[in-house]
């Protein structure tokens, strides 16, 4: 007992400054001196396994049995689960992959597939393993979290790219000619009042802006459509917020308040006006309401107003939604829109670097929809197709 209490104590007194190899050693180096009965009797003072006592002793009678400066032989300690599970890696990447190949089997197919849910899956199919493991297995396998991107536009028309170079060059026509270019589309419908405004927005820490959980509209509020006219040549914005529907008839009267209070003064010789819009919504290419609005802005202001429209599927490449409503949208990002006014505001603030200027106005008029034109009303129309795709190129000129 006594060889043991002085193995104690030399040991505590430099166990503080070893490492794993070199604790085994020493401790084996006591079992070694004390002969028969010493690795029992050295792994009660210090502590340490029988076992490793015992391997310390081997490596001590080993030569070359660990390299200089290596703590375990190569190959030693705990062997890893992978390695004693052989196929847990296989059985992982049939959980995951299954999402990509649509196989409607997979357990895990119609549910989130959290590290905890796979630990669970992959426990029930047997194996040992945790969710932490599954998170280290998932990444040296090349697997990260990942939302979805939008980059599906959906079919593609076979003249997408030849729509493009023909919006483009009748725009660079126009602009060579001093004639007016805009480009137009409504931005979403934004609720009025209290309500959260994705984005983040500097406040006093620990008093963030508190807004209604529910967005449900505010009776007397409703929603604000924002109608957008976006001048190249000048690159500047109008904005008409409407109370309404967003309808042909309102999108028309958002261009001719752009006309009458900024494209007249801005253009007073201009004779044409090139509109470039969306193929879809309320200036769409089929719509008829659209055509016959336009047909009226046209007489009333003795403007030929051509209209190319963007081919199927591409509206996100419209120049008014990154060069306008992208900057509007970062204007008044976390900023609950409380009032008409507070949008109002809040647009016309929107500016940029580049020089973009904004104006905008607040539209109260009532646009009703399912307002019909009829084939009678169509006929009327001093519309002239493009030889190239009339049904998104068209001149309505005067009557």
């Amino acid at each position: 007992m006594k060889e043991e209490e002085a193995i104690r104590r030399r040991f505590k007194l430099v166990a503080g400054e070893l490492n794993e190899r070199s604790r085994r050693l020493v401790a084996a180096s006591e079992a070694v001196a004390l002969g028969w009965g010493g690795i029992s009797a050295v792994s009660r003072a210090t502590g340490l396994s029988r076992k490793a006592i015992s391997h310390g002793v081997k490596e001590l009678q080993e030569a070359g049995g660990a390299r200089e400066g290596q703590i375990r032989r190569r190959g030693g300690g705990r062997k890893k689960t992978v390695t004693k599970d052989p196929r847990l890696v296989e059985d992982l990447e049939g959980l995951v992959e299954p999402l990509t190949r649509g196989d409607p089997e997979s357990p895990l197919r119609w549910t989130c597939k959290s590290l905890r849910k796979l630990a669970e899956e992959l426990a029930r199919q047997g194996h040992q393993v945790s969710h932490q493991l599954v998170s280290e297995m998932l990444h040296e396998l090349g697997y990260s979290l990942q939302a979805n991107r939008k980059t599906r536009e959906g079919g593609e028309h076979p003249d997408r790219n030849a729509q493009f170079e023909h919006v483009n060059a009748q725009a660079e026509a126009f602009l060579a000619a001093g004639e007016p270019v805009v480009s137009v589309d409504a931005k979403k419908k934004e609720l009025v009042g209290d309500f959260k405004n994705p984005g983040r927005e500097w406040y006093p820490q620990g008093e963030p802006k508190e807004v209604r959980v529910y967005d449900f509209p505010i009776r007397g509020l409703g929603r604000a459509t924002p109608y957008g006219v976006y001048d190249l040549g000048q690159n500047a914005g109008w904005v008409n917020v409407g109370m309404d529907h967003d309808t042909a008839a309102f999108a028309v009267e958002s261009i001719r308040r752009w006309w009458n209070t900024v494209g007249q003064s801005q253009y007073p010789e201009a004779k044409r006006l090139l509109i470039s819009a969306d193929g879809g919504g309320s200036n769409g290419s089929r719509v008829r309401l659209w055509k016959w609005e336009l047909q009226q802005l046209a007489d009333e202001t003795g403007l030929s107003i051509t209209v190319c429209h963007l081919p199927p599927g591409t509206s996100k490449w419209n120049k008014i939604e990154h060069r306008l409503f992208a900057w509007i949208s970062q204007n008044w990002r976390g900023k609950p829109l409380t009032s008409y006014a507070v949008i109002l505001k809040l647009i016309a603030a929107t500016t940029t670097e580049a020089g973009l200027t904004v104006q905008c106005q607040l539209d109260t008029n009532i646009y009703p929809a399912g307002r019909k034109v009829t084939d009678e009303e169509m006929a009327s129309l001093s519309i002239l197709p493009h030889s190239f795709h009339g049904e998104w190129n068209y001149t309505i000129l005067p009557r």
